[in-house]
């Protein structure tokens, strides 16, 4: 019996072994797929997954283990087909990647859980120094008090800035309203402050606009487009992203869609510091509205609020809602020649763009479809962004990707 006994038991390994090496190759694609809330159930998991149930049920049981999900001891109800299936959720209390963010007005540190979830944040100063290295030496060191007060395992960290970010170096190309010098190493420095303050994981930094998108698309505004355009104001300037068949496109360099630099008013036309005249990046950011209206910039307030105070407070005085319509038209000129270049299935505006969409969205939507070529055709939807603080939830995506690339090696390797 025994004779017979051994091969069997042989064969069962091997299955056995074959079925963990295939569960444990899901658990990435099983990970994203609840993060990003397209598999609710374990029903729809085996399903996008293309897996048994069994090996399903095993992924699942791997992420709660790892306490990442939790899985539901008692099934949901089924609807009108289909059997009832256990609820997949982001566990509450999981980790958490720490986000950064640098503008003209200061910066903001978060700590961001799966699924996009802001679980704590912090203001930091409203003053940037012209030093990098203090100014995300200060940043971390936000972050670093919430993740002790919090008691939460980190994952690593992602930084979001208004410059272009050039790769693999991850040099600030361009961060001009930060007064910080052309090509300041921000990843290097940020992550020799992430690591300086005793916070495990890698560090990595990207622009801001880049992150918003990635961030809307995973889960805010952009969430199921395939190709989707983001251009949006910071407290200075424009930029845009944009996500091809569902990836953040950055480029050979990363320096793709420096939108800003699309002429939409040549004409008499603001002096860009690219030396063009009429750049989106001076025509419709918050400091042009406010020049457009008549209006002194405050020094109490960031501009990007006292632009958007100005349209929800003063829209009704003939001079804002003339400044608000330039805008409008300009912006929709930029987004015209974007839609006949990219073809985009949906476009989502964030900062005081969203706030301009808000306020007119037929204007806004009129100029773009008589402007472009498929917007006649069919027309592309343009929405508003969802999500608070898009950038820095994108900067915490950076910080998560290598656990969604492999949860267990990723959590392991900084245990």
């Amino acid at each position: 019996m025994s004779g017979k006994a051994e091969p069997r038991q042989a064969g069962e390994g091997t299955t056995s072994r074959t079925r963990l090496d295939r569960g444990r190759g899901a658990l990435g694609p099983a990970l994203e797929l609840v993060h990003t809330g397209r598999a609710p159930t374990r029903a729809v998991l085996t399903a996008e997954l293309g897996v048994t149930r069994a090996t399903a049920g095993a992924v699942a049981v791997e992420l709660e283990a790892l306490g990442l999900i939790r899985v539901d001891a008692r099934p949901a109800a089924a609807g009108s087909q289909g059997r009832p299936s256990h609820r997949l959720e982001l566990a509450e209390d999981g980790p958490v990647a720490l986000a950064a963010q640098v503008h003209a007005d200061g910066f903001r540190a978060a700590l961001v859980g799966l699924g996009g979830r802001i679980v704590a944040t912090a203001p930091g100063c409203e003053a940037v120094d012209a030093d990098p290295a203090k100014v995300l030496g200060s940043v971390v060191d936000v972050g670093a008090e919430l993740l002790r007060q919090t008691g939460r395992r980190c994952v690593g960290a992602g930084l979001a800035v208004p410059s272009a970010v050039a790769e693999p170096e991850g040099l600030a190309l361009n961060p001009l309203h930060l007064a910080w010098p052309a090509g300041a190493p921000v990843r290097e420095i940020f992550a020799e402050q992430v690591h300086a303050a005793g916070i495990t994981g890698p560090a990595f930094a990207g622009n801001d606009i880049n992150l918003a998108a990635l961030a809307e698309h995973r889960h805010g505004a952009g969430r199921g487009a395939r190709d989707l355009l983001c251009v949006a104001t910071g407290h200075r300037g424009v930029g845009g992203a944009l996500v091809l068949d569902g990836r953040l496109h950055i480029g050979s360099s990363g320096l793709a869609l420096e939108v800003g630099h699309l002429t939409v008013n040549p004409e008499g036309g603001h002096p860009c510091y690219c030396g063009s005249r009429g750049c989106l990046d001076v025509e419709t950011d918050p400091l042009a509205l406010l020049t457009a209206a008549g209006r002194a910039p405050g020094p109490e307030e960031s501009l990007l609020k006292q632009a958007d105070d100005l349209i929800r407070d003063e829209y009704a005085d003939p001079a804002v809602r003339t400044a608000v319509e330039a805008l409008i038209d300009r912006l929709g000129l930029g987004l015209a020649g974007l839609v006949n270049i990219l073809n985009p299935d949906r476009i989502i505006l964030g900062g005081l763009h969203r706030t301009l969409i808000d306020a007119d969205p037929d204007r806004l939507r009129a100029v773009v479809a008589d402007r472009s070529l498929w917007g006649r055709s069919g027309g592309v939807p343009i929405l508003a962004c969802s999500l608070d603080h898009n950038s820095l939830v994108g900067a915490a995506e950076l910080a998560w990707q290598p656990v969604l690339d492999d949860p267990l090696g990723a959590l392991t390797a900084h245990a």
